[in-house]
């Protein structure tokens, strides 16, 4: 079997082609984008935690031509302001059944499974995982996740496995490395 370096960790040949193929990524946030802490303030104001080389990583593959959509249970203004400052153009929110949103994603793309990668951190995220060329656990995801993903990020959520993801993909797709730079 041939790894190839994906900076982060050697993946096989099989993992490799399929992050070759991925056209959209679809993330979750809590546990993904955020280590999955809520904060919670006297007054109900809510504070999570986003790290910016995942910023920088959605900025990158969105330059490169992949597209990117969140896909979460909760709502969260955080998470809007957040996705809207990273230009991410599909926020699905409040989303109980995450297979609607993803065969929402999949119709408005006209995209193949097999051109879909999904990154998630719990059960609630598996429906859609399955669906997916290319299924993504964090290193700190739910167990039976851990043992049914394609790839597992060498680093937890919300301290850069969406980054090591974006990597992946571009490094998979030859675009490593042509992003410009701008804030994350």
């Amino acid at each position: 079997m041939t790894l190839f370096n994906s900076l982060y960790q050697p993946v096989s040949e099989q993992i490799n082609a399929k992050a070759a193929a991925v056209k959209l990524l679809i993330c979750d946030v809590d546990g993904v984008f955020s280590d999955g802490r809520i904060y919670l303030g006297n007054n109900g104001e809510e504070l999570k935690a986003f790290h910016t080389r995942d910023g920088y990583g959605i900025k990158a593959l969105r330059q490169a031509g992949v597209e990117v959509a969140v896909i979460t249970g909760r709502n969260s203004a955080i998470v809007q302001q957040r996705m809207t400052s990273l230009t991410v153009p599909y926020i699905y929110q409040g989303q109980e059944n995450k297979l609607a949103a993803f065969a929402d994603l999949q119709q408005k793309l006209q995209l193949t499974p097999a051109q879909i990668a999904y990154i998630g951190d719990d059960l609630a995220d598996w429906s859609v995982m399955q669906q997916c060329g290319l299924a993504v656990a964090v290193k700190d995801a739910h167990p039976y996740l851990l043992q049914q993903a394609d790839y597992i990020t060498s680093l937890p959520g919300g301290y850069g496995a969406v980054r090591e993801l974006c990597d992946l993909l571009l490094i998979s797709q030859n675009r490593f490395g042509l992003f410009d730079g701008s804030s994350s």
